[in-house]
């Protein structure tokens, strides 16, 4: 008997033994593919000798220094570099352990920044329906995903929930992409102005919205639009970029294809590759100054704050990137997955929508492609996809609940970096068995 407490009690789970390249290996030698990278983490695959040998040399030398009585040089190195390759002014970077703590760290440090430069009236966060933010509780709050936070609703804290830009299943027949853009992002407006023009502290949003929707991208225009209203009203633009940036979908960091740059930005996920649990916190000099001329002082703090061996392994992570081009691989890559994707699935009868950017592309499953009419949740077709897919040695990520918490499935694909154009035939060849398999059990 396991005293694991695992994620799901009645699941009985192989033991990963080894990780190689873009495979990971059970106890019994079956190699199951990594199309979805974990949770889009596994940028780098499993066998990296330059991070596994940058954490060896970290440990020998430092294994941890609390951040209340020192710095450690591949914290403030890693710093460094994000700083050099980040948008804007975006010249701060605080480290956590992963996703949710960054997240929970921007709204923290939104509230005081607005309390520091004598606004405390600014209390309200505006998010996104059908959003993920992270697992804490005001990560959770902020989050849109209905499924997750059903049953934690009453501890809740109270935000708001404006349209996601999620143009497949929400923009009406007839109205443009420019048009339905700037109408759901002037939804941001329209809530501002009934909170308080005065009482909103920030807005956050995935740039490419992860697994929630299964990597939809704003249509051109949505976040400038945003990012104006955001500006005329004061509020704080938050990008959570802790799954979709890093490198995934084809720039360091999403938000550069977007054209804009946030006040904060979350990372996490692709920074670490997950060789150590890392996230971070990117934030503004004007936000970090404010603190600074105030208080001085973020009241806020976790343990294990810019552990040397987190960051030392994220530094190596961050460098095997850069050094080997692998950003622009991903550009690459992620154009010939996008060719294959629709060869082979574009026109199937159970696909509604294939969309993505970079080595980030979410497959939505219909069943009826020409209303758009999602399968019956009853069916538990994204469970079925995923139990099917992992016993022919594929691992991708489909989630139920797409278009509203409980109606639609979509598959979520997120290869290693290093993959090639066989290794990506291979996942499709899975992905289509899979999918064919999956339907026909259906009828």
């Amino acid at each position: 008997m396991s005293h694991v407490f695992p994620r799901h009690c009645h699941a009985t789970l192989p033991i990963a033994v080894a990780g190689d390249g873009c495979y990971l290996i059970d106890q019994n030698g079956k190699r199951y593919f990594d199309g979805s990278g974990g949770a889009a983490v596994s940028c780098l695959g499993h066998s990296n000798e330059r991070v596994r040998q940058a954490i060896k040399d970290q440990v020998d030398q430092l294994a941890f220094a609390h951040t209340s009585f020192f710095t450690a040089k591949p914290a403030e190195a890693l710093a460094d570099l994000l700083a050099a390759r980040a948008p804007g002014d975006l010249q701060r970077v605080y480290f956590v352990s992963g996703g949710s703590e960054a997240v929970e760290s921007a709204i923290k440090l939104a509230r005081q920044y607005h309390v520091e430069r004598g606004e405390p009236q600014r209390r309200h966060l505006i998010a996104r329906r059908q959003s993920y933010h992270g697992n804490t509780l005001g990560a959770l709050s902020a989050g849109g995903n209905a499924l997750r936070r059903e049953k934690f609703a009453p501890i809740l804290v109270e935000m708001s929930h404006i349209a996601p830009c999620y143009e497949y299943a929400e923009r009406p027949d007839g109205e443009s992409l420019e048009a339905y853009g700037q109408r759901v992002a002037n939804e941001l407006e329209t809530e501002i102005l009934r909170l308080g023009a005065d009482s909103v502290m920030a807005f956050i949003a995935e740039p490419v919205v992860g697994a929630t929707l299964g990597a939809v991208p704003a249509v051109p225009g949505y976040f400038k639009r945003i990012r104006e209203i955001c500006d005329q009203y004061g509020v704080l633009l938050i990008l959570d970029e802790v799954m979709c940036g890093m490198g995934r979908t084809g720039h360091l960091f999403a938000c550069e294809a977007e054209g804009i740059v946030p006040d904060i930005l979350t990372i996490a996920k692709g920074l670490g590759a997950g060789y150590q649990p890392i996230g971070a916190m990117l934030c503004s000099e004007t936000i970090y100054q404010t603190i600074a001329d105030g208080s001085g002082f973020f009241q806020h703090g976790h343990t294990y704050l810019g552990h040397p061996v987190a960051t030392a392994a994220g530094l190596a992570v961050m460098k095997e990137m850069l050094e080997r081009d692998l950003i622009a691989q991903v550009r690459e890559r992620g154009a010939f997955l996008e060719k294959r994707l629709r060869e082979r699935l574009g026109e199937h009868p159970n696909v509604g929508d294939i969309r993505g950017r970079g080595l980030f592309w979410g497959v939505e499953l219909v069943a009826e492609r020409a209303a758009r009419t999602p399968f019956d949740p009853a069916l538990g077709v994204a469970g079925k996809l995923k139990k099917a897919a992992f016993a022919g040695g594929l691992i991708c990520y489909p989630m139920p609940g797409t278009r509203d918490g409980r109606h639609g499935d979509h598959i979520l694909l997120a290869p290693p970096f290093i993959a090639s154009e066989a290794d990506l035939e291979h996942m499709l060849d899975l992905l289509q068995q899979t999918i064919e398999q999956v339907i026909a059990s259906l009828d």
